[in-house]
């Protein structure tokens, strides 16, 4: 731990303590407790203990150590466990989950802030926030329509409503967004006739800025803002993480931003996500969702920063919405044995390993052989795999099935026309092969409905701890923040 960290967390242990006097103080002279000024909600999309857990044991393997290196987060003074299940289902998808989170109300999966059968809308507690006077957040590095950061300002029966959602967002006043692109800004209409969503967000009074230089120049003055990254990958998301380039916008510059331009003297709610969490483990790709809670921590960060300079009137919440794909820290082939600094050899997701195959021109030469000899050396160079320096050579039966994959992909299976595809089953399969190698496996790659952990800290903190439902916390931000 550096210096500094240390004596930032010193600080803040120092004034834990003096804010849990002042609770037992309170309970005694029978004083209300203080009103919450500031409250961040942080949603780790699919960030369940094995991925917080994961990350940890990971940066303590790249220091050549057993156990945990702690997250900003873990450090925390108060955990608790939320439930997740959806209203009719016990797996949830992330617009149900994302809808108790923010309203505080279980619904039915698909719906956005709206009630099981889609006909009658909840408000949330960002909503209720900004109409008492607080300013109000919304930060993703996903498309700033996708499910979680819609549910805190929009209303529609489905998640897939895209363009619908899109305006709902440029009809809001709500003081600051920023996140990846949209997903359909196109493809619709209101009264006055066929309509862009970010034409219509500037023309209901939001500043756009969609360049580096525009976004580094943003101040109290701008307004209703909207940020779009810049670069964006698939789905209009921001790029992973591990994919980022040193001029790319992150989470943590977001949320840093957040704080600038939101903080006065009423008082604000900012909501971040990682949403790509999520992306990571739905492709089972271990190292990526590694760097993704990494970041997202860093993001967190910023609140700890913030919440040391105003430690009595702010309240910080991580949490998230449910877990991805039932990741497990063990398997079968390492059994007590883990290797978790293999994963450093990743140099890219998987997602973007195949993109940069595919823009490469790379394509079917006629050689099975020749070609699946030269996707083995990229799978050495950009994911560690096969490599003698990183002791994760292959057996016969691992190679045999990573060709096999190859050769069904790329150049198929003999039952359909033979045509060039992609290599992104075998790109996958060596992800999930360096991850077995590393000592971890997944249970699949859809959601659970496994509990989630809640970290607290600050003004009423303690009452996230313990076994709660995820439709508690905005019920308990509402009563802590004052507002009904």
């Amino acid at each position: 731990m550096t210096r500094k960290i240390f004596i930032r967390f010193f600080i803040a242990s120092l004034t834990l303590i003096t804010l849990q006097s002042r609770v037992f103080a309170n309970i005694f002279t029978g004083d209300d407790p203080q009103k919450v000024k500031y409250v961040f909600l942080f949603v780790g999309d699919g960030m369940g203990q094995a991925q917080v857990n994961l990350a940890q044991a990971y940066l303590a393997a790249i220091e050549d150590h057993v156990g945990f290196e702690q997250l900003s987060f873990t450090r925390f003074p108060h955990v608790g466990f939320a439930s997740t299940y959806a209203y009719n289902q016990l797996i949830t998808c992330s617009a149900a989950a994302g809808t108790a989170l923010a309203t505080g109300h279980k619904t039915s999966n698909g719906r956005i802030s709206m009630d099981p059968e889609g006909s009658l809308p909840y408000e949330s507690i960002a909503t209720k926030a900004k109409k008492d006077g607080y300013k109000v957040g919304i930060v993703t590095n996903v498309s700033i329509d996708h499910a979680t950061p819609a549910v805190f300002y929009a209303h529609q029966p489905g998640r897939d409503m895209y363009f619908e959602i899109g305006l709902d967002l440029a009809r809001s006043d709500f003081d600051f967004f920023a996140g990846g692109g949209f997903l359909i800004p196109d493809g619709g209409s209101i009264e006055s006739g066929a309509v862009n969503v970010i034409d219509y967000a500037i023309r209901n009074g939001f500043n756009v800025v969609n360049t580096r230089e525009g976004f580094e120049n943003l101040s109290t003055a701008a307004g209703k803002t909207l940020v779009i990254s810049p670069r964006t990958a698939s789905e209009a998301s921001m790029p992973f993480s591990i994919d980022m380039a040193p001029t790319d916008i992150t989470l943590a510059d977001y949320t840093a931003k957040a704080i600038s331009l939101l903080d006065n003297e009423k008082g604000f709610f900012l909501m971040v996500e990682g949403g790509k969490i999520d992306w990571a483990c739905h492709g089972n790709d271990a190292a990526t969702a590694i760097h993704e809670v990494i970041a997202f921590d860093k993001a967190v960060e910023h609140a700890v920063s913030f919440y040391l300079k105003h430690p009595e009137e702010t309240l910080i919440v991580v949490t998230a919405d449910h877990e991805t794909s039932g990741l497990a820290l063990g398997n079968n082939t390492t059994r007590y044995n883990s290797y978790l600094a293999l994963l450093k050899y990743q140099k890219s997701s998987a997602v973007e390993l195949n993109n940069a195959i595919s823009r490469s021109g790379v394509n079917k030469s006629g050689d099975p052989e020749a070609d699946f000899a030269k996707m083995m050396k990229i799978v050495e160079t950009d994911i560690g795999l096969n490599s003698t320096p990183h002791n994760t050579l292959l057996s016969e039966e691992e190679t045999a099935s990573l060709k096999k994959v190859f050769m069904e992909g790329v150049y198929g299976t003999g039952d359909e026309e033979n045509e060039y595809r992609n290599y992104e089953a075998f790109i996958n399969a060596a992800v999930r092969m360096l991850a077995e190698k590393a000592g971890i496996s997944w249970g699949s790659s859809a959601h659970t409905f496994v509990n989630v952990p809640v970290y607290s800290l600050g003004q009423g903190a303690e009452k996230f701890s313990g076994n709660i439902d995820n439709t508690d916390i905005p019920k308990i931000i509402g009563e802590l923040m004052q507002i009904k």
